[in-house]
């Protein structure tokens, strides 16, 4: 009897091979997003910037992805030029942004550098160390947003009908650990303020090195791409434009969308800020500050594969979604009311940060087709990056608006009020993603692997 050939990804040790390899890109892209977040105080006193400017230099990341729609183009590239090309275009793009941001902070350029005569002769009101990283921000962002969705599409590539919810908690999982790492390395690397430049340059180099892991994988998906051709073009008929129509009136689509945004922008603008928070509300020093920040990371890093396991088996995702938006109100309504000390907190919005993704993104391939996956998850990050953008600004201006005079201790009340009122919204978006998907039948909450 002839024996079934079987291509690459009908082998599990392959299969979980590649979710390390590719979840190595997304721990450095979360390293270098967070790796500034513990360097707040340093940057300000370094380039004598302000809430607002620290809250531009945290936002300029969504730009293209907000005004350019960048992740909605990448995803379309995505689903026209495939995994490959766009892979390596826009994971290059990272590397160069990380690259540019650690020269604007670096003492070669602040001594009279290339480009620094240029950034010196417009809008006099920023220095020419900011406008450099911003321009270095701009370009990483473009390119980090659009790697995500390449990430997710490989994963649906792989593990589709094979614990898919499990393997993006894993990719969530390797996400949360970059952010881990960079709360605890980064204002290590400092020491102080004292080595700045190291911490930064640092991060930029595992960017490099994340490049070259994609390069990598290339290699194995070309090899799966020879095995599986002929299946791919029977089942994929090609993406076109008239297709984003057809994503964006999905009721269940724009519920998690929504969800997305307000969820999110609840959590990563927070986490820019959270080290100074704690910092100036419980008296901590910078390590000290990085370290119970990263208990929310670290918390991911071990509930989400759990959550996602327990999704493919047993389903409820727009239940699980539903109690980790409820759970992410009730933290932050905790740190603007009260004065209980932020350990078990953390641990909570941990526990939040793990249901809402374990069950979000992989209940995307029940709502829309394959051949649109790419497309619908740009989406979806393009309309995330919305909040990303302009949340950060509002913290910033939000704190200079409401501690006039620069306080030593900053007020952050008004502040976490806002990120709990995001957490409220996306209550309500959970709950009514849950009523459209018991109306229609989209089958959200049953298990992943039916």
């Amino acid at each position: 009897m002839e024996k079934v050939k079987k291509a690459l990804n009908d082998y599990p040790a392959v299969r979980w091979g590649i979710l390390i390899l590719v979840g190595f890109v997304l721990f450095v892209n979360y390293y270098f997003y967070d790796a500034f977040s513990t360097l707040k105080v340093h940057l300000q006193n370094e380039f004598d910037l302000s809430n607002s400017d620290y809250g531009l230099f945290v936002a300029f990341y969504s730009i293209p992805n907000t005004f350019l729609a960048m992740a909605v183009v990448g995803g379309i590239i995505l689903d026209k030029l495939g995994i490959r090309r766009t892979g390596f275009a826009f994971i290059f793009s990272m590397a160069l942004g990380a690259f540019i941001t650690a020269y604007g902070a670096s003492k070669i350029y602040s001594n009279g550098g290339f480009g620094y005569e240029f950034m010196q002769s417009f809008l006099p009101g920023y220095s020419p160390e900011l406008k450099m990283m911003l321009l270095g921000r701009f370009f990483y962002g473009l390119g980090a947003e659009t790697s995500i969705v390449v990430i997710s599409k490989i994963l649906v590539k792989w593990f589709k009908g094979r614990n898919l919810a499990l393997a993006f908690g894993l990719k969530v999982g390797f996400g949360r650990m970059g952010t881990f790492a960079a709360l605890l390395i980064s204002p290590r690397l400092a020491d102080g303020g004292l080595q700045i430049n190291t911490a930064i340059w640092f991060a930029a180099v595992l960017v490099a090195a994340g490049l070259l892991a994609f390069v990598v994988y290339m290699l194995y998906d070309t090899k799966l791409n020879k095995q599986i051709k002929p299946d791919v073009k029977k089942a994929s008929p090609p993406f076109k434009f008239s297709d984003i129509g057809k994503i964006i009136m999905h009721p269940a689509y724009l519920y998690i969308a929504l969800l997305c945004v307000t969820f999110y922008s609840a959590v990563f603008p927070f986490m820019a800020f959270a080290p100074d928070f704690f910092l100036n509300k419980f008296n901590m020093s910078d390590v000290q500050s990085g370290n119970i920040t990263s208990i929310l990371p670290l918390g991911t890093m071990i509930f989400t594969p759990i959550f996602g396991f327990l999704i493919d088996r047993y389903g409820k995702a727009a239940t699980a979604m539903i109690i980790g938006s409820s759970t992410l109100l009730a933290v932050h309504l905790v740190f603007a009311l009260t004065s209980i000390p932020p350990y078990l907190p953390m641990f909570f919005l941990g526990v939040a940060f793990s249901l809402v993704p374990a069950a979000m993104w992989p209940s995307m391939v029940k709502l829309v087709d394959e051949k649109q996956i790419g497309t619908a998850y740009g989406l979806m990050y393009s309309i995330q990056n919305l909040g990303l953008w302009g949340f950060p600004l509002l913290a910033g201006i939000l704190l200079d608006k409401t501690n006039p005079g620069n306080p030593e201790v900053l007020n952050y009340t008004p502040t976490m009020l806002m990120f709990a009122m995001l957490g409220l919204l996306g209550f309500v978006f959970a709950m009514l993603l849950r009523r459209e998907d018991r109306k229609s039948g989209y089958g959200v909450d049953l298990p992943m692997n039916k």
